[in-house]
């Protein structure tokens, strides 16, 4: 594989929406790899590192802020960049969210998943990756 593919581990229960994102960041050119919940999700990134997560917060089971703050207590150094993906806009658990190290938080309903692909590479490459993108929309 090249080394140059970043790495990105979707964690989301709703099928559509994964696939969808999935669908669209291996289109991008990144190496997807995809759970369902968080249980399933805490043992992908037990198995591999991963440059980015994409992690839902309402999850059954074990939801995505304890996924990360599993993950987070097992690997206090990683530099692995978590962006929470959910519907729920409240402020404690926004709060939560960033308190356990996450880099952003977008509300699924909010963005198309071509801006949530943009939302990943900017948060991967830095501002360079949206310069060559094309701002208008449709």
């Amino acid at each position: 594989m090249n080394p140059a593919v970043k790495k990105i581990l979707l964690v989301e229960d709703e099928d559509f929406i994964r696939e969808l994102y999935t669908r669209q960041l291996t289109k991008t050119g990144f190496s997807v790899k995809s759970a369902i919940d968080g249980q399933s999700g805490l043992e992908a990134l037990k198995a591999e590192p991963f440059d980015l997560l994409l992690l839902d917060i309402m999850l059954p089971g074990m939801n995505g802020l304890q996924l990360l703050r599993e993950f987070k207590t097992q690997n206090p150094t990683s530099s692995m960049i978590t962006i929470l993906l959910t519907n729920l806009g409240q402020e404690a658990v926004i709060k939560e969210g960033f308190d356990l190290g996450a880099q952003a938080y977008l509300i699924k309903a909010s963005y198309t998943p071509d801006q949530v692909v943009n939302e990943v590479k900017n948060a991967l490459f830095g501002s360079q990756a949206s310069t060559s993108q094309n701002q208008n929309s449709s």
